[in-house]
C-alpha cells in the first residue's frame, strides 16, 4: 500500500530581501521607481504635455524632492538639419516619478556649440 498525501500548498523557497530604511531608520517597503523607470516616465509625460519628443536627456539627477532632468527637443525643423532650432527643458519630478513642472532654459541652433568664456575674454 502506498501512502500519498495531497496538499494544496506549493513550496516556494524563501528569498531574503535586504531591508529598506525610511527616514529615522525604520524599515519600509520601497515602492519608488528606479532611475530608468523615472527616465521613461519623464520622457512620456513631457511628450504628452508639450507634444514634443525628447531627442536626448542631457542631465539626470536625484534631488531631495525627487528627480531633475534636462531634456533636449527639436522645436523647429530646418534645412540643413544643423540649422534646426533646439531647446533644453528643465523637468522636475517627484519621488514617485510624476512630473511636477518643466521650463525652457535654453534655445539654440543644432549646429552651435555652447560659448564658454575663458581667461576673462
Amino acid at each position: 500500500m502506498v501512502n500519498t498525501k495531497s496538499t494544496s500548498q506549493t513550496h516556494r523557497p524563501h528569498r531574503p530581501q535586504a531591508p529598506r530604511h525610511g527616514k529615522g531608520g525604520d524599515d519600509v517597503a520601497d515602492d519608488r521607481p528606479g532611475p530608468m523607470d523615472v527616465l521613461r516616465q519623464a520622457r512620456a509625460q513631457f511628450a504628452e504635455l508639450t507634444g514634443m519628443t525628447a531627442e536626448s536627456v542631457s542631465s539626470f539627477e536625484q534631488t531631495e524632492d525627487g528627480w531633475a532632468l534636462e531634456i533636449e527637443v527639436m522645436e523647429l525643423s530646418r534645412v540643413p538639419d544643423t540649422m534646426s532650432l533646439m531647446a533644453s527643458y528643465q523637468v522636475d519630478l517627484d519621488s514617485a516619478g510624476q512630473l511636477t513642472g518643466y521650463r525652457r532654459v535654453r534655445r539654440y541652433e543644432r549646429g552651435r556649440a555652447d560659448a564658454h568664456r575663458q581667461g576673462g575674454r
